[in-house]
């Protein structure tokens, strides 16, 4: 029998999974995917570098300073993002959140490891495309073979709708409506669904992609050669053949890094220079707070100097840098 203050990690990993994360919170295939992943590299962490194997570890050996040694090897030998380290941290955090309830005696090993912070990250400036390197970029793929005319097609969705490349790959026939107010339903993060309109040359490429190849309602809108679903790296090699091809036309693409995302990222920042509201940005995008919408606002740099034209500068007097003595002027040196 335990002792009263060993307390088993095992079986309070189970409970979380699926107490917490399937029963209560209902959290999605994604989020319990993403969670396992970080359980599984912490409990073989443990076991390479501690000897310990999972089902002998107890809630008290996740004391702060491993946690810590933990995801500095994320980082150093698995060369794991800072965003990547702070998912696995988020994770392992959420469990610790569920486990002081369920184990009030582990509190104090508990708080020191919530106490660890999140790193902070650089955000680069989002990379978009202008109008004409999207127009360039949809009518590179070759309408004469079947997959010209799907990629053609594919990416015209992409870039009207804004889709994530999840969400693309995932749309089957009966997500698109086409009579009365054309529209695409996406599926989403978090089982998040959204209606998306439809240009109207969108609509007609996709009205005649669905009359030439016609397909059952259930099947994929955008399938691969064998008819199957299409892979996230699958859409990324046929864009970057389309870039390819494009940058004939267009010599601003050749230099460029272009992704899936990229595409999304021109849909966004193309309405918001037209005028949309930023919350509507935000519900066409799959947003759950503006706030992730702002930083097209920031990567507009043309907007930033409309706004800066439309303000008087200050007068604002010279003066002379006079540095000063001793402490003040170690600080003012940093």
């Amino acid at each position: 029998m335990n002792a009263p203050d060993v307390i088993p990690l095992a079986p309070l990993v189970q409970r979380f999974f699926t107490e917490r994360l399937m029963a209560q919170r209902n959290a999605s295939p994604r989020t319990v995917g993403a969670y396992r992943d970080a359980f599984r590299l912490l409990l073989q962490w443990f076991e390479e570098t501690h000897h310990k194997l999972p089902e002998e570890l107890a809630l008290t050996d996740l004391e702060a300073h491993r946690v810590a040694a933990f995801l500095d090897y994320l980082e150093t030998e698995r060369h794991n993002t800072i965003r990547s380290r702070n998912a696995r941290f988020a994770a392992l955090r959420s469990f610790l959140h569920f486990a002081v309830r369920q184990e009030p005696a582990a509190m104090g090993t508990i708080q020191g490891v919530l106490a660890l912070p999140m790193k902070r990250f650089e955000r680069p400036l989002l990379g978009y495309l202008t109008r004409e390197e999207i127009e360039a970029l949809l009518e590179a793929p070759d309408g004469d073979t079947w997959c010209g005319q799907r990629d053609r097609v594919m990416f015209a969705t992409l870039y009207n709708t804004g889709a994530r490349v999840s969400e693309l790959i995932n749309l089957t026939v009966g997500d698109v409506v086409l009579e009365g107010s054309p529209c695409v339903h996406l599926h989403g993060k978090g089982r998040k669904q959204r209606s998306v309109p439809l240009w109207r040359a969108s609509a007609h490429l996709l009205q005649q992609w669905l009359r030439d190849y016609p397909r059952e309602r259930h099947q994929r809108l955008f399938p691969n050669r064998t008819g199957g679903p299409m892979t996230r790296t699958g859409v990324t090699n046929r864009l970057q053949l389309a870039v390819l091809t494009a940058s004939q036309r267009c010599p601003t693409l050749a230099k460029r890094r272009i992704s899936p995302h990229t595409v999304r990222h021109a849909t966004a920042m193309h309405l918001l220079q037209a005028g949309v509201d930023i919350t509507v940005i935000a519900l066409w995008l799959g947003h759950e707070s503006t706030t992730t919408t702002h930083m097209y606002v920031e990567a507009d740099l043309a907007m930033k100097e409309q706004a800066l034209n439309a303000l008087q500068a200050p007068s604002v007097k010279s003066h002379r840098f006079r540095p000063t003595k001793g402490i003040l002027a170690f600080l003012e040196g940093l």
